[in-house]
């Protein structure tokens, strides 16, 4: 079974205290408890440390604690990361006015990214997770049909998409630190936390370049 985690990092804001990028950051793994694992022994520590810690998220977390999760992620074996940036300084004016639809058609692209790669076999069902950002139901469940419709042609015969509260779901806590350090290479300009994870990345192309 494939199992994939996707996150995002930026905003699709246009004015100026909008961010500069919009990142999706997918990650794929056979072995999804070993990623479970680095963020449930991570978090165990930090909660007899520190009470009250519901999950761990990269913006709110220490320098040190970001360093320990990516260097952790960094050692697993069966953990691939590929990711979609989009240039929101070239993005078209129509495009500006339909953010849903934007939104959907930055993750698929990556998604078809990932189909082209060949690195999920058609006889393996596919399990994709996504962290639930927007509350509204019927955006999330149009998100959902948007997605199973175009993942219906890759030939595999059960794909299955799961839209959880990343409180819920270990492995997208892991995807937002990998795809916060992504950003913050774009975004800032600076890239050590970047550099922890580089290596398991064998995707990263620009969308509007």
């Amino acid at each position: 079974m494939a199992y994939i985690f996707l996150d995002e990092s930026g905003d699709l804001g246009f004015n100026k205290k909008s961010s500069k990028w919009f990142i999706f950051t997918i990650v794929l793994t056979n072995d999804h408890r070993s990623l479970e694992k680095v963020i449930k022994k991570i978090h165990r520590k930090l909660s007899k440390k520190y009470k009250r810690v519901a999950e761990l998220h990269a913006y709110h977390s220490q320098s040190s604690v970001k360093i320990k999760v990516l260097e952790q992620i960094a050692k697993l074996k069966d953990v691939k990361v590929l990711c979609t940036i989009l240039n929101k300084h070239k993005v078209y004016i129509d495009l500006k006015n339909q953010k849903n639809y934007l939104y959907n058609y930055t993750a698929n692209i990556l998604l078809d990214r990932l189909h082209k790669t060949n690195v999920i076999n058609k006889s393996e069902s596919i399990y994709l997770f996504i962290d639930q950002k927007d509350t509204n139901k019927n955006l999330r469940e149009n998100f959902e049909k948007y997605l199973k419709s175009n993942l219906s042609k890759w030939g595999n015969k059960q794909i299955n998409i799961k839209i959880k509260p990343s409180h819920t779901e270990k492995c997208l806590q892991a995807v937002d630190f990998i795809s916060w350090a992504i950003f913050r290479k774009y975004e800032l300009d600076q890239d050590e936390y970047y550099k922890i994870i580089k290596e398991k990345i064998i995707g990263e192309k620009l969308l509007f370049p």
